[in-house]
């Protein structure tokens, strides 16, 4: 089993430097942050001083009226350092939801610029556990983890401060504390950081087994593998787990030294607070003061340093997030290409998605402009590689492509992609109007542009019944279309876009019996006047073909037209007699065993 080439993960250098930049575009909420932030933890810094001047005056015998003051000021501080706090939060949090809507939008736009080729590498799961969990992790990071942060950072510096002005014997002994602190949280971070890229890394993985088996249930039904693909899942799932659960570890050890640390180092300063007491070098207000100084310190410093789980956690998922919004877009060439016509030429063309496991062994192979040609052969003979080479989702290993007389790498992403079109059997309906599904094929369709497409197909009988018409939502949560009508409006987009040239893969498969023939009389119709290879899983859409080619073991072993192949009784003639034979004997309802189609 290959080893996935996971997507791009931003090195912690990398992550804080792209922050940084889309920090700096919003400069004025930040400066604005920064402000109310420092703000609230400084008016914190009175509240000490106040008390212990409270408890000094007590102690002295004051009056009642010299005890207004400070306690109008202490209750103006608590006021001002809530309104403060509370702004700070807030501001905090819509600095952070900015920068992370920007970087959403520019993950998004990379994913969908990703070469193919990369993401099938990668596998699906990985990308889908960044724009979904990982986006997750950081949003409730940027909403409760980075503000937090941020308060617990500025009380903790401006109250160190503080405490040395009160008395630097007092901060003296509170730093009995650190060693404890900084030693506890050097261990925790070297041993947790690679923990939780892990955790990421095994949630994309079990992302990926779930895919693989909810896409793959009814394959996986027909071949009696349910109880290996329950494994599979099972597996992934408990190594999740078993990662969760090592964290979890690490954190409690941590709290245990965190704990440790605030005994040390309150009983310090207690105890040096009574000595300079009991010294007159300082008054019992003045101790109180240090004591709350050092408590109001360490309760945002285990809160800082607890949050350090979380922030690794969002640092961990920011990186992967960069990471994809940081991988560069194909290249397109200068001056690209421009293809002549919608020939297609293969020349002695090799491939392999796997070092030593060739798939293709020198294809040699020419479609003429407006030709149809059907590739057909057993499974695992290499048309499907075949179709996504001329389509340019992967590079040959070994060999060229041109389409129209140009390479496909001097046509460049953008020109290859008008030039040739890929319909295969899995087909994505989006999440919205029908009309917008459509214009995805070509943004400034009008109406009447896109009920030709559907006519075009036979499609737009269905489409008039739907309740909204072309207004209907469909997709997750709108009107659930069928397999066929899915594939109709695949087609439909097909004749919106235009091509020249276009590749069917079994584009009409996961339709049923009746369904299929719909879906091949709308084929039909979509392709007239374009160049087409269709790879055909059913040998009625070879026999129609201007030109049949039979791939076995990745090599061109017949090609000619059906009759001229059929008297000469070699592979197709074999595979024609089989399919027909499967034919005659399959069920009245017309379905047929899935092991004796042709593929």
């Amino acid at each position: 089993m290959s080893v996935r080439e996971l997507l791009p993960t931003a090195s912690p250098r990398a992550a804080r430097r792209e922050l940084w930049a889309l920090a700096r575009a919003h400069r004025g909420l930040a400066l604005l942050t920064v402000v109310a932030l420092v703000g609230a933890a400084a008016i914190g810094l009175v509240v000490p001083p106040l008390l212990g001047r409270l408890i000094d005056i007590v102690i002295d015998g004051g009056d009642s009226g010299e005890l207004t003051a400070p306690a109008v000021l202490l209750a103006a501080a608590a006021l001002a350092q809530g309104l403060l706090t509370g702004a700070g939060g807030a501001l905090t949090a819509r600095l952070g939801e900015t920068i992370l809507a920007v970087l959403r939008e520019r993950v998004v736009e990379r994913a969908l610029s990703i070469p193919v080729a990369q993401l099938e590498r990668a596998g699906t799961g990985d990308l889908l556990s960044r724009v979904s969990g990982d986006v997750a992790v950081v949003s409730q990071a940027v909403t409760l983890v980075f503000p937090a942060i941020a308060r617990a950072g500025l009380t903790v510096g401006l109250t160190v401060v503080g405490l040395v002005v009160l008395d630097w014997r007092l901060a003296l002994a509170a730093l009995l504390a650190a060693p404890i602190q900084v030693l506890g949280l050097r261990w925790y971070l070297r041993s947790v950081v690679p923990i939780y890229r892990r955790e990421r890394e095994v949630q994309g993985e079990r992302t990926q087994q779930l895919l693989d088996t909810v896409s793959g249930a009814a394959t996986s039904r027909a071949f009696g593998l349910g109880d290996a693909r329950e494994e599979h899942v099972r597996a992934s799932s408990q190594e999740a787990v078993d990662v969760a659960m090592l964290g979890v570890a690490k954190v409690k050890r941590f709290l245990h030294a965190l704990n440790g640390a605030e005994l040390l180092g309150l009983s310090a300063v207690l105890v040096t607070g009574f000595a300079l007491v009991d010294a007159d070098a300082i008054t019992v207000g003045t101790a109180t003061a240090g004591a709350l100084y050092f408590h109001r310190a360490f309760d945002p410093i285990g809160e800082l340093l607890m949050f350090f789980d979380d922030l690794q956690e969002a640092t961990t998922a920011l990186a992967r997030l960069i990471g994809v919004a940081s991988i560069d877009p194909p290249a397109e060439p200068e001056r690209p290409a421009i293809a002549g016509d919608g020939s297609v030429a293969v020349d002695a063309v090799h491939h392999g998605y796997v070092d030593g496991h060739p798939v293709l062994h020198g294809v040699d192979l020419r479609i003429g402009d407006g030709e149809r040609v059907a590739l057909i052969g057993t499974t695992g003979a290499g048309k499907t590689t075949l179709a996504k080479l001329i389509a340019g989702i992967h590079p040959p290993t070994r060999g060229d492509v041109r389409i129209g007389g140009a390479r496909l790498e001097d046509l460049g992403p953008a020109g290859a992609r008008r030039t040739v079109n890929l319909v295969t059997q899995e087909v994505h309906v989006f999440a919205g109007r029908l009309a917008d599904d459509l214009r995805l094929a070509r943004p400034d369709a009008d109406d009447d542009a896109l009920w030709a497409a559907l006519e075009r197909v036979d499609a737009d009988g269905w489409v008039r019944s739907l309740p909204d018409g072309l207004q209907t939502i469909v997709g997750e949560g709108g009107h659930r279309l069928t397999p066929t009508q899915s594939q109709h409006l695949a087609l439909a987009r097909l004749v919106l876009r235009d091509p020249p040239v276009v590749l069917l893969d079994e584009a009409t498969a996961e339709a049923g019996s009746a369904g299929a023939r719909l879906l091949e009389d709308a084929a039909e119709r979509a392709l007239a006047g374009r160049t087409a290879l269709v790879v055909a899983h059913r040998l009625t859409q070879a026999a129609a073909a201007d030109r049949i080619v039979v791939l076995d073991a990745g090599r061109v072993v017949e090609q000619g037209a059906h009759d001229e192949l059929l008297a000469r009784g070699g592979s197709y003639a074999r595979l024609w007699g089989a399919w027909s034979a499967s034919r005659i004997s399959a069920p009245a309802d017309g379905r047929r065993r899935a092991s004796s189609r042709p593929r």
